[in-house]
């Protein structure tokens, strides 16, 4: 098959997944092509059968805003018309999956289908706002298939927009063992001396991530257990982050990495991840640790109990509860019998439900079944 991608370049999870899908789909023959406003950072290596593709937008002093969207859809019939695509799947549904739609409507070709993967916040935050919903509901309704990352996603965006339709849930998922998978690429006395402990959280530092709380618990892990915290990532929270570790005289204690393009190699000096977020409609960072054999601590919300079993491969607990995601953390660091089991459940868990190999088969077959109507 030939297949475009619509994803955003950046670290969020919908560009990570819909990068890894492209890897796998092309390692098993189809051609792939990525189309985004820059190369995603999951891409940037030569890739056989994987071209990139990016979106020029025309700057007029008449424009307050650049139209990206129109942009996109021109670049989307352009390669339906050179590449001859069979597919055209849009992650993130604002705005891809309304330039995919206006592309097959130019294009004017029954064969050319369209996919629409919803990740989250495209679904809860900002397609709900005003500006965005109807247009948002179009294009769910319009695109020939539509999946969701987990159950609670689908069942959200049945509730939230009146969706009558089909949408299939298709998991996210992690390569089990890379062919460059390297355990000992990060070197734990970095950052902690022997026998300290190593938290760790990764987001985009918005306030939906309450990283602020991330370093609430670590602050009370610390008054029991000697341990240093890695923050990944950047955003509009991390100032007042650094300010808050420095307010609470952990400065010294919380390394602040920003931005990693391959979080694996800090997952294998990690101990514990913490994953406090207000809402996560999947949660990636859990499953990449997971499948390092990292426990994980968060909140029980949205799709997060389908992928952490609570009291095995780690723990859910409300949101905003500080106090017990802290006693949790001291209770699993403080037991090494518990927390090894829980290294191996964690594992396991990504290994049985997870594995890319499981899982990029149930699109290939998405796409099969849609280019059969």
């Amino acid at each position: 098959m030939k297949i475009g991608i619509v994803c955003y370049p950046t670290h969020g999870g919908s560009g990570v997944v819909a990068s890894e899908l492209a890897i796998g789909l092309a390692q098993k023959g189809h051609e792939l092509h990525i189309v985004s406003y820059a190369p995603p950072f999951r891409l940037r290596a030569f890739h056989q059968n994987i071209f990139l593709h990016e979106v020029d937008v025309a700057l007029y002093p008449l424009f307050k805003y650049p139209p990206y969207e129109l942009g996109l859809a021109t670049k989307l019939v352009e390669l339906a018309e050179t590449c001859d695509l069979d597919i055209i799947h849009a992650h993130y549904a604002v705005p891809h999956a309304a330039s995919a739609y206006l592309a097959k409507q130019i294009f004017n070709s029954r064969r050319l289908k369209t996919v629409t993967t919803l990740h989250g916040t495209d679904i809860t935050l900002v397609g709900a706002e005003p500006s965005f919903r109807r247009v948002v509901k179009f294009a769910i309704e319009q695109s020939d298939g539509v999946t969701a990352v987990s159950h609670y996603l689908k069942q959200r965006t049945i509730e939230e927009f009146d969706i009558k339709r089909e949408i299939r849930v298709i998991y996210n998922f992690v390569e089990l063992d890379r062919p460059d998978r390297n355990r000992d690429a990060c070197s734990r006395p970095a950052f902690a001396p022997e026998g300290e402990k190593i938290l760790m959280h990764a987001s985009n530092f918005r306030p939906v991530k309450r990283v602020g709380d991330v370093v609430r618990i670590y602050a009370r892990v610390r008054e029991r257990i000697p341990a240093k915290l890695l923050l990944i990532g950047d955003g509009p929270e991390r100032p007042h982050i650094q300010q808050l570790a420095k307010e609470m005289g952990l400065a010294s204690d919380v390394h602040f990495l920003g931005e990693q393009d391959q979080l694996e190699p800090l997952f294998f000096c990690t101990d514990l991840f913490l994953l406090p977020s207000e809402q996560e409609s999947f949660g990636l960072t859990a499953l990449e640790a997971m499948n390092c054999g990292v426990p994980v601590i968060a909140s029980d919300v949205g799709g997060l109990p389908e992928v952490i079993v609570h009291g095995e491969t780690g723990y859910l607990l409300p949101v905003g509860d500080i106090e017990g995601m802290a006693a949790k953390a001291v209770e699993l660091l403080g037991d090494p019998a518990r927390h090894s089991l829980f290294r191996t459940q964690a594992r396991r868990r990504a290994e049985q439900h997870f594995d890319a190999a499981r899982i990029i088969p149930q699109y290939e077959a998405f796409y099969e079944g849609l280019l059969k109507t």
